[in-house]
């Protein structure tokens, strides 16, 4: 078994600090750089760490040992907490041979050669942040931080990965994305338009498709890596996936504390993920999540489908769909609107005339909250709790 090291330094250093990890034999834990201390506090209680590893004035690595460590096990490189965006996060235990089997798989369909630069836009205590280091690294360079999004578009690099509101906000300025051989984009969905906007700048966007529990994106343009496989599973239609990039298992505490590790995976190796798609010729199309279809007076309503008509709308910058409880319908789906002009927002009559041109009744939201930008987090992902409090709070003032 082997130690967990808890490492809290910035995102430039972090490629650095998990070599450190590895040839000491411990596995690594990146916490967030800029996490308030009880939030600290409460990753290292959760998922109890060995040591806590931070860089001293001298830039060299301290530690501090800490009480009641649990271990992993040797094969464990990674333990990365989920985005906990409906819950309590577990940490989900990556490998060395899956994080390995990623960084080739990734290189390889993007036709990333040696010598080439990954530019960093994204936090490290994220896969997706984590991998960009490592991608480099495989590449025989370094990864260049950038400071903020802005200043990606100065970036003198081959590759870069984002999130839809990076993008978008490079798009707004301006930015020459055409420089870049590749931007990976993952995280969350694209909004509509967006991907043809990027083409139109002559941008060459790669959409990922995965998770934390696959080592990040382990589809790329809706086809699978090599040696990973999707299967789409009925009656549900969720996606399923197999090979060497999922996780090793998960790291959480039982309901009476204890801390455990347990595999997700069936016999047969699939782990079968919340997200439902199709499969076409082999491709697959990623439909929303099973968690975000409602029923309202008996309809599915898929939240995915509602948000996409939204964005349809010319007075739509951004939006989200929630599902909010109703006396007479059992649910019904509730906006979250950013206006394209703050000061002429559209109104909710308006936007149910929309969604109901093409879509059933049941998906017409019935009501509407403005803001000016949505709550997401580091990843881009709009919080679910948060935008279900501003859901609640705007019906509560009424």
């Amino acid at each position: 078994m082997a130690e967990l090291s808890a490492l809290r330094v910035d995102r430039a250093a972090t490629g650095d600090l998990l070599v450190w990890c590895w040839e000491r034999g411990s596995a690594a834990l990146v916490l967030p750089e800029d996490a308030p201390t009880p939030v600290i506090r409460s990753l290292l209680e959760r998922l109890a760490p060995a040591a806590l590893v931070e860089l001293g004035a001298d830039g060299r690595p301290t530690i501090t040992r800490l009480d009641d460590p649990a271990p992993v096990d040797d094969e464990v490189a990674l333990v990365v907490p989920t985005s906990g965006s409906t819950g309590v996060p577990k940490g989900v235990e990556l490998g060395h041979a899956a994080v390995h089997a990623s960084v080739q798989a990734s290189l390889e369909r993007l036709g990333a050669q040696p010598g080439e630069r990954w530019g960093l836009a994204l936090p490290t205590h994220h896969v997706a942040g984590i991998s960009v280091h490592l991608r480099a690294a495989a590449l025989g360079t370094r990864a260049v931080v950038a400071a903020d999004t802005a200043a990606v578009a100065d970036l003198d690099v081959e590759h870069v990965a984002l999130v839809p509101s990076q993008l978008d906000r490079l798009l707004q300025q301006g930015a020459p994305v055409h420089r870049f051989a590749t931007i990976l984009l993952g995280g969350a969905a694209a909004p509509e338009g967006l991907l043809d906007r990027a083409a139109a700048a002559g941008a060459r966007v790669v959409r990922s498709y995965g998770m934390t529990e696959t080592v990040g994106g382990c589809v790329y343009d809706g086809v699978p890596l090599r040696d990973v496989e999707v299967a789409i599973s009925d009656p549900d239609g969720l996606i399923a996936l197999r090979g060497p990039v999922l996780l090793h298992g998960y790291r959480a505490r039982d309901d009476q504390g204890r801390l455990g590790s347990w595999c997700p995976l069936d016999a047969d190796g699939w782990l079968t993920t919340s997200d439902r798609g199709r499969l076409t010729d082999g491709r697959l199309e990623v439909l929303g999540r099973i968690d975000e279809v409602l029923v309202s007076g008996g309809e599915n309503v898929p939240l995915a489908a509602v948000l996409q008509r939204l964005l349809t709308h010319p007075g739509v910058a951004d939006a989200a769909v929630v599902a909010v409880a109703d006396p007479r319908w059992g649910q019904v789906p509730a906006a979250v609107v950013v206006p394209t002009d703050p000061t002429s927002p559209p109104s909710l009559d308006e936007l149910r005339a929309h969604v109901r041109r093409l879509a059933p009744a049941a998906y017409a939201p019935a009501s509407l909250v403005v803001v000016a930008e949505l709550p997401r987090d580091a990843m881009g992902k709009a919080s679910r709790e948060r935008l279900e409090q501003l859901v609640l709070t705007a019906h509560r003032s009424r």
